[in-house]
């Protein structure tokens, strides 16, 4: 039997803390529940989560409310604000997704078949989570999952296929891509369109496993991360940057700012791009928000893997 530690700190807008240690039991032949502070929390209106270093982050959009997890990563808010998933690693190094509830204070381990399991993001309506998921087989795959654990669906690929960093093209469809290509797919799991990367944005962009795809609520633009332009020396790489790809004209418009390194694009239903981005000499990311146009204002002074709530 596996121990896991979760730590939480609330913080009050007063400046006055309240510190509380839980501890998760993670056994996958048991419901695990733990208290995750004193008072309610749907009251204290999250809007957005996010990582800081080896802690998350829920906090209201003007930051004056928030509460932090140490020893867990990756947190998805979901879009009314009352539930955070994140992830969890135990000391073998297998990682698996958790959901807090913050009304009732209570915490369910999502159930996949797999050891390692990880970035959750959820539907616009809230009801359900995609993940990626190492097989058997070693190969990583996508599934879909309720928010209450039931109904895990396995999205349709070829066996020898690994799929990355799924999202939600609307609430009855969801993306992911192989590097290659971009694929679509129902919620029962059923593929449903294939794209070629290079036809869709040119040879110019390096995709990664971690690059998403996000299309705007009227399905007409597609928004993305990707490496593009020269090296930078002190990345040893090409640095990340967050576009825009207009679906009628395959136009493409750059979103984050030249000479940023722009990671962990999350767009929200209401078509608010959040990002982190670190500038020279790339040691630290801010989280950014900005509007279809390209208005951007800094949310947090430091941070990534941001997710948002609807307005």
């Amino acid at each position: 039997m596996i121990k896991l530690n979760l730590y939480l700190v609330v913080i009050a807008v007063t400046g006055l803390g309240l510190f509380l240690a839980c501890n998760a039991n993670n056994d996958r032949q048991q419901k695990t529940s733990a208290v995750l502070d004193t008072v309610s929390l749907s009251s204290k209106s999250f809007a957005l989560a996010y990582q800081d270093g080896s802690k998350i982050v829920a906090t209201s959009i003007d930051t004056m409310k928030q509460i932090s997890f140490g020893g867990a990563t990756h947190p998805a808010i979901s879009p009314d604000g009352n539930k955070l998933a994140y992830t969890v690693t135990d000391s073998a190094g297998n990682k698996s997704i958790w959901i807090a509830d913050m009304e009732s204070k209570s915490q369910l381990q999502l159930q996949a078949d797999s050891k390692d399991y990880d970035h959750a993001m959820w539907s616009p309506d809230g009801r359900t989570i995609a993940f990626n998921f190492l097989d058997k087989q070693h190969i990583w795959k996508v599934g879909i999952i309720k928010a209450d654990n039931t109904g895990f669906i396995l999205l349709d690929s070829k066996p020898a296929d690994s799929l990355f960093s799924p999202s939600w093209k609307n609430e009855t469809e969801l993306v992911a891509h192989d590097l290659k290509n971009l694929y679509t797919f129902n919620k029962t799991g059923k593929l449903t369109d294939t794209k070629k990367i290079t036809d869709c944005f040119g040879p110019d962009y390096q995709f990664l496993s971690s690059s998403r795809f996000f299309y705007t609520s009227d399905g007409r633009k597609l928004i993305f991360n990707a490496r593009y332009g020269k090296p930078v020396e002190e990345l040893h790489h090409q640095a990340e940057a967050v576009f825009i790809l207009e679906a009628d004209s395959k136009k493409v418009s750059r979103i984050s700012p030249e000479g940023m390194n722009a990671l962990d694009v999350f767009v929200t239903a209401d078509n608010r791009i959040f990002f982190s981005g670190a500038e020279k000499p790339f040691s630290q990311s801010k989280i950014y928000v900005s509007d279809l146009k390209g208005n951007i204002k800094t949310v947090v002074d430091k941070g990534t893997y941001p997710t948002a709530t609807l307005k």
